[in-house]
Protein backbone atom coordinates (compact mmCIF):
# COMPACT_ATOMS: atom_id res chain seq x y z
CA UNK A 1 0.00 0.00 0.00
CA UNK A 2 1.79 3.29 -0.89
CA UNK A 3 0.51 5.98 1.36
CA UNK A 4 1.82 9.65 1.01
CA UNK A 5 1.05 12.60 3.84
CA UNK A 6 0.11 15.41 0.84
CA UNK A 7 -1.38 15.13 -2.75
CA UNK A 8 -2.69 18.04 -4.46
CA UNK A 9 -6.36 18.58 -6.46
CA UNK A 10 -6.00 19.18 -10.44
CA UNK A 11 -6.63 22.92 -9.48
CA UNK A 12 -3.95 22.76 -7.00
CA UNK A 13 -1.72 21.71 -9.64
CA UNK A 14 -2.55 24.25 -12.57
CA UNK A 15 -1.79 26.88 -10.04
CA UNK A 16 1.49 25.19 -9.40
CA UNK A 17 2.10 24.77 -12.70
CA UNK A 18 1.17 28.49 -13.73
CA UNK A 19 3.42 29.80 -10.48
CA UNK A 20 6.10 27.81 -11.89
CA UNK A 21 6.49 28.65 -15.38
CA UNK A 22 6.31 32.69 -13.84
CA UNK A 23 8.89 32.20 -10.74
CA UNK A 24 10.91 28.75 -11.38
CA UNK A 25 11.28 26.70 -8.12
CA UNK A 26 8.73 26.58 -5.94
CA UNK A 27 8.39 25.38 -2.34
CA UNK A 28 5.73 25.56 0.29
CA UNK A 29 5.28 25.88 4.19
CA UNK A 30 2.14 25.37 6.14
CA UNK A 31 1.71 28.53 7.75
CA UNK A 32 0.87 28.32 11.60
CA UNK A 33 -1.61 30.50 12.07
CA UNK A 34 0.28 34.37 12.48
CA UNK A 35 -0.35 36.72 9.65
CA UNK A 36 -1.89 34.49 7.19
CA UNK A 37 -3.87 32.36 9.29
CA UNK A 38 -3.36 28.52 8.47
CA UNK A 39 -2.72 28.64 4.73
CA UNK A 40 -0.25 27.02 2.76
CA UNK A 41 2.22 29.62 1.73
CA UNK A 42 3.97 29.36 -1.62
CA UNK A 43 7.03 30.96 -2.16
CA UNK A 44 10.29 31.15 -4.55
CA UNK A 45 12.14 27.73 -3.46
CA UNK A 46 14.80 28.70 -0.66
CA UNK A 47 12.93 32.02 -0.26
CA UNK A 48 12.14 30.91 2.76
CA UNK A 49 14.63 30.01 5.34
CA UNK A 50 13.42 26.32 7.29
CA UNK A 51 15.68 24.77 9.53
CA UNK A 52 15.98 22.26 12.69
CA UNK A 53 12.38 23.43 13.93
CA UNK A 54 10.74 22.43 10.57
CA UNK A 55 10.07 19.27 8.76
CA UNK A 56 9.03 18.36 5.46
CA UNK A 57 5.75 16.93 4.92
CA UNK A 58 6.80 15.58 1.27
CA UNK A 59 6.19 17.08 -2.09
CA UNK A 60 3.21 17.83 -3.95
CA UNK A 61 3.37 18.18 -7.65
CA UNK A 62 6.98 17.72 -7.42
CA UNK A 63 7.39 20.97 -4.86
CA UNK A 64 8.40 20.54 -1.58
CA UNK A 65 6.04 21.13 1.29
CA UNK A 66 7.56 22.27 5.00
CA UNK A 67 5.50 23.06 8.44
CA UNK A 68 7.11 23.29 12.22
CA UNK A 69 7.78 20.28 14.23
CA UNK A 70 5.54 21.56 16.74
CA UNK A 71 2.17 22.03 14.57
CA UNK A 72 3.13 18.66 12.44
CA UNK A 73 2.14 17.08 15.96
CA UNK A 74 -1.03 18.15 15.80
CA UNK A 75 -1.07 17.38 12.38
CA UNK A 76 0.92 13.76 12.38
CA UNK A 77 -2.39 12.00 11.90
CA UNK A 78 -4.22 14.08 9.07
CA UNK A 79 -3.65 13.11 4.86
CA UNK A 80 -3.50 16.78 3.71
CA UNK A 81 -5.10 17.76 0.04
CA UNK A 82 -3.30 20.98 -1.68
CA UNK A 83 -6.22 22.84 -3.32
CA UNK A 84 -6.96 25.70 -5.08
CA UNK A 85 -9.98 27.90 -4.90
CA UNK A 86 -11.10 31.26 -6.72
CA UNK A 87 -10.33 34.20 -4.29
CA UNK A 88 -7.50 35.88 -2.63
CA UNK A 89 -5.29 34.32 -0.53
CA UNK A 90 -2.73 35.36 1.82
CA UNK A 91 -0.35 38.40 0.83
CA UNK A 92 3.31 36.67 1.44
CA UNK A 93 2.13 33.97 -1.34
CA UNK A 94 2.86 33.88 -4.69
CA UNK A 95 -0.20 33.12 -5.62
CA UNK A 96 -1.51 36.76 -4.54
CA UNK A 97 -3.41 38.35 -7.30
CA UNK A 98 -3.92 35.50 -9.33
CA UNK A 99 -7.96 35.34 -8.20
CA UNK A 100 -7.04 31.99 -7.08
CA UNK A 101 -5.41 31.17 -3.52
CA UNK A 102 -4.17 27.58 -2.25
CA UNK A 103 -5.64 25.81 1.06
CA UNK A 104 -5.82 22.67 2.73
CA UNK A 105 -8.23 20.64 2.62
CA UNK A 106 -7.99 17.23 5.70
CA UNK A 107 -8.95 13.91 6.50
CA UNK A 108 -7.50 11.63 9.46
CA UNK A 109 -5.63 8.70 8.23
CA UNK A 110 -7.21 5.41 8.00
CA UNK A 111 -6.13 2.67 10.31
CA UNK A 112 -4.62 0.87 7.31
CA UNK A 113 -2.62 4.07 6.49
CA UNK A 114 -1.28 5.35 9.77
CA UNK A 115 0.03 1.41 10.37
CA UNK A 116 2.41 2.66 7.04
CA UNK A 117 3.32 5.63 7.70
CA UNK A 118 3.51 5.33 11.58
CA UNK A 119 6.65 3.57 10.57
CA UNK A 120 8.14 6.40 8.26
CA UNK A 121 9.45 9.32 9.97
CA UNK A 122 9.30 13.19 8.30
CA UNK A 123 12.22 14.09 7.22
CA UNK A 124 13.79 17.14 9.58
CA UNK A 125 14.40 20.43 6.73
CA UNK A 126 17.96 21.10 8.58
Amino acid sequence: MEVSRIAATPAAMALIDDLRAKHGDLMFHQSGGCCEGSAPMCMKNGEFLVGSSDVKVGEVHGVPFYMAKFQFQYWEHTHMTLDAIAGHGGQFSLEQGTGRHFLIRSRLFTDEEWAVLEKIPVESAG
